[in-house]
């Protein structure tokens, strides 16, 4: 998400769970600021973890709103989209696929992005 699009997300969150109130507003956008710090912040050995912990502490926030206040879920799916429509894809992962067919068998393997097939008999035979 671009620096721009952050602070907007960022300023309409606080709103949406300030509920009209600047003090509460101030202090949630401070919340969602120390968030991003300590998300951006993690190392690779801590960052799932990290994720985890603030992902659980902002999914309770949002649900105690959606309990007190339900005639704000609209404009928390309006958010949403908002967010989705601006966030960055996600980075590609990488993995490794093994398979192996004999005699007249048949295999297919489906990927995305830049794949590697080879032919022919195996290295291990």
């Amino acid at each position: 998400m671009t620096t721009d699009a952050w602070e907007e997300v960022k300023a309409k969150f606080a709103k949406l769970l300030g509920r009209g109130d600047i003090q509460q507003e101030e202090r949630y956008e401070e919340r969602l600021e120390r968030s991003r710090v300590e998300l951006t912040a993690a190392t690779d050995d801590i960052a799932q973890e990290v994720r985890t912990s603030h992902t659980a502490a902002w999914r309770t926030r949002l649900v105690d709103l959606l309990e007190d206040n339900p005639q704000q879920e609209a404009e928390l799916r309006e958010l949403m989209m908002f967010i989705d429509e601006h966030a960055l894809p996600t980075p590609p992962t990488t993995g490794h696929v093994n398979a192996q067919a004999f005699d007249r068998a048949q295999q297919a393997n489906l990927g995305q992005g830049m794949m590697h097939v080879s032919f022919g008999p195996s290295d291990e035979q």
